[in-house]
């Protein structure tokens, strides 16, 4: 796997245990938390600055998703498909740089990986909405005037 893939499995899993906290995480728990894993280098970096960027952005975040979710409770998401929704959602938000299918396609590995036997598909259905909101497609060119 890439050093990317791996900061992005271990944001998740970082935001997962996050959301199981009732209290802030302090910096002993972090370190806690990155002594169990083994990343280190550009992906652990990588996953520090996606992890900070989803808890800055949190309740925006939560918000966007919440209006996409339709006859679900955003409560009652997997733990890990939402936690994968928010880290995609941040990436298309705030990282203009990295292509939407690139971060689409890693989002939907991530969840396959860590979540249920639906997660893929579930995210896939939801981050295409995300998509459409945080990156809506340039409207096409007109066409040019017939030239007399």
């Amino acid at each position: 796997m890439g050093k990317r893939r791996d900061g992005r499995l271990a944001a998740v899993q970082y935001l997962f245990a996050h959301d199981l906290h009732t209290k802030a995480p302090t910096d002993i728990e972090r370190a806690g938390f990155w002594d169990l894993h083994s990343i280190k280098g550009q992906a652990r970096d990588f996953a520090e600055t996606l992890i900070n960027g989803v808890l800055e952005h949190r309740d925006e975040i939560d918000v966007q998703i919440r209006d996409l979710v339709e006859n679900y409770s955003f409560e009652r998401l997997a733990t890990v498909d939402r936690n994968v929704l928010r880290l995609a959602a941040y990436e298309l938000a705030h990282n203009p740089d990295l292509p939407a299918p690139v971060i689409l396609n890693e989002a939907i590995e991530v969840a396959k990986m860590l979540g249920g036997t639906e997660s893929g598909s579930f995210v896939n259905g939801i981050l295409h909405k995300i998509a459409q909101k945080f990156r809506p497609k340039s409207p096409e060119p007109s066409p040019s005037p017939p030239v007399p």
